[in-house]
């Protein structure tokens, strides 16, 4: 495995990936802490770290509501994922690529908030990030451009005084281009999901409008929103407000 990677493998672990299988960081389509790990002609991804359990809870739940990956193993805190062999939507035509992201998101805001268990309302959210702000373990210099040269405290600061109403769907969390893969056949899998939970739907859009308007313009914004159908109007503030949420998280 990379060199940058400490882990325990169990034993069952190892004798299913093989004497010879080959570590990677490096790979296209997953995201966040996942290592490929290629055996033969199989081929799997690795989670680790305090995020793998989340994930691993959440894709049991979403099984049989929203086409996820397969998990293979779930132990010592590593959570072992299936190859989807397909690649994400990052690098796929504009058009049809937000048009996908608009079905795909839709489907899983229409989920009955009532059987989430998970929990990723603004409450529990901010106390996370203002804890993050605290061990000052946010990043300013990974601010986007018009967020240049607030402090992390400052922004925190500005996200408590100016808490928005909640409209409560089923929320990704971090819904990005790179987390939806396409199959070959159309269907779209959803990937990196540990922070999925109840949640506004503004968590889940201004992450989307953000990443298509400045990669592709308003065009792709306006593809997404007529696939997507679920809102006529676009509350403005609650998109910038939840843009400035994911500089801290």
């Amino acid at each position: 495995m990379p060199e940058n990677v400490r882990m325990e493998i169990s034993d069952r672990l190892r004798r299913m990936f093989g004497p010879d299988a080959a570590w990677s960081d490096d790979h296209e389509g997953v995201s966040g802490t996942a290592l490929r790990v290629t055996s033969g002609s199989e081929t799997f991804y690795v989670k680790h770290g305090p995020l793998a359990l989340a994930e691993y809870e959440r894709l049991r739940w979403l099984k049989e509501r929203v086409p996820v990956p397969d998990v293979v193993a779930f132990e010592e805190g590593l959570l072992v994922l299936a190859d989807v062999k397909a690649p994400s939507l990052d690098g796929a035509e504009p058009a049809s690529a937000s048009s996908v992201m608009g079905r795909v998101l839709r489907s899983l805001h229409e989920l009955p908030v009532s059987t989430c268990p998970f929990d990723g309302r603004l409450a529990r959210v901010l106390e996370r990030a203002a804890d993050l702000v605290r061990k000052g373990l946010v990043d300013a210099d990974d601010f986007d451009a018009d967020h240049r040269g607030l402090t992390p405290e400052a922004v925190l600061e500005r996200l408590l005084a100016a808490r928005p109403a909640e409209d409560l769907v089923v929320a990704h969390g971090d819904y990005a281009p790179s987390n939806v893969l396409l199959l070959a056949t159309g269907e779209p899998v959803v990937i990196d999901v540990p922070a999925l939970g109840v949640a506004d739907r503004y968590r889940d859009l201004a992450i989307v409008h953000r990443d298509l308007s400045e990669d592709h313009g308003p065009a792709a914004w306006d593809a997404f929103l007529s696939s997507y159908g679920l809102i006529t109007e676009v509350d403005e503030g609650r998109l910038y407000y939840y843009r400035l949420l994911d500089e801290l998280l």
